[in-house]
């Protein structure tokens, strides 16, 4: 029997081979997987993972990587984990591409512009074999610059239109147009809209689908406040909204993050929801149902929208990995919300 003179961490295939006394292209192949395709015997593959196991046998992924010409690594950059919608986003993503093998690099920029051009560069100098990002900011050089390099890249929820990089996202329009036209069913026309951050696209498309309802059914538009998808903007731009002449009878707030804010202002300035204003917002998180008046909301399909982007992505990564001056392929898909009725509209008519 062989007998072993170096530390475990130091055994190879050679070391498998010398104990078992089978050549060290039949181990290989056996730890390769691929004993059926130059049909070694059932015998022989069960020696050899035996003897790997036995040893503690640890495969060289840099060696593996190489001959895949994969690094078995993903980078996702994420606008704020403070914010449940983007945390259950990365958490999806982060269990299913584990799932799949692969690594996930994540990256959480705080909402702010210069941080995610420093991860994504930093990411792009890693080898990395694709991102998956939620851009915070309006600078696109960066994001452009990952398309030129044919490094796979899918954006999730938030996109650039004019650029030819695929996306996944929930129809923000439609979400936003369909949630007012249903609180103008319900006798509203005082409907006040407080918005998050202005550059980036979901808050234009849900802005721009408040509008065009409003205009739809003939009536003005009555407020367009906020600047952030925060707390914060969302309890000051309620305490605005409040000192207002003219109250509104429904309020629509762009993200769960402002309506918490939102409730706080109402709270404190002592109006009952739906009795003295109708409330509803866009992203349906899970405590909604648990607060003391249930908000009616729109229903991003997050999971849905997480697992079709990670779909986009491997294919890419393997298409990269066939032809690797292929540029990638531009998909762009709109999946339509939901609206999620609950307690907090109340009927006018």
């Amino acid at each position: 029997m062989y007998k072993l003179d170096r530390p475990l961490s130091n055994i190879t295939l050679k070391t498998i081979s010398e104990t078992t006394n089978v050549s060290l292209t039949t181990v290989s192949r056996v730890l390769n997987g691929v004993s059926k395709k130059f049909r070694i015997s059932a015998e022989t593959e069960a020696k050899v993972l035996e003897a790997a196991n036995r040893l503690g046998y640890i495969p060289n992924q840099t060696a593996i990587n190489l001959r895949l010409k994969k690094s078995f690594s993903i980078g996702l950059v994420i606008p704020s984990l403070a914010n449940p919608f983007f945390s259950t986003i990365a958490s999806i993503v982060n269990q299913a591409l584990h799932a799949k093998g692969y690594s996930v690099l994540v990256t959480d920029c705080d909402e702010e512009e210069k941080t995610e051009v420093a991860s994504v560069k930093s990411l792009a100098a890693r080898n990395i074999d694709g991102m998956i990002i939620i851009p915070s900011g309006k600078d696109k050089k960066h994001l452009e610059a990952l398309y030129k390099q044919k490094i796979p890249v899918v954006f999730i929820d938030r996109y650039f239109k004019e650029l030819p990089i695929s996306y996944v996202a929930t129809n923000h329009y439609e979400g936003a147009f369909n949630l007012v036209n249903y609180l103008i069913e319900n006798g509203h026309q005082k409907i006040a809209c407080i918005q998050g951050t202005h550059h980036v696209l979901p808050n234009m498309e849900r802005v721009r689908g408040y509008k065009e309802a409003m205009a739809y059914n003939n009536f003005p538009e009555f407020y367009i406040g906020g600047s952030s998808f925060t707390f914060e903007d969302g309890y000051l731009e309620t305490k605005l909204l409040l000192q207002r002449q003219e109250k509104p009878t429904a309020i629509l707030t762009l993200s769960d993050t402002i309506l918490l804010g939102c409730l706080k202002a109402l709270s404190e300035d002592g109006f009952n929801i739906p009795e003295d204003i109708s409330l509803t917002t866009f992203d349906n998180s899970v405590y909604l149902d648990y607060l003391s008046c249930p908000v009616t909301s729109i229903s991003q399909p997050i999971a849905d929208i997480a697992q079709i982007a990670i779909r986009l992505l491997l294919d890419k990564i393997d298409a990269k990995t066939i032809d690797s001056e292929a540029m990638p392929k531009q998909e762009k898909i709109l999946i339509t919300p939901t609206i999620i009725h609950r307690k907090s509209v109340r009927k006018l008519n």
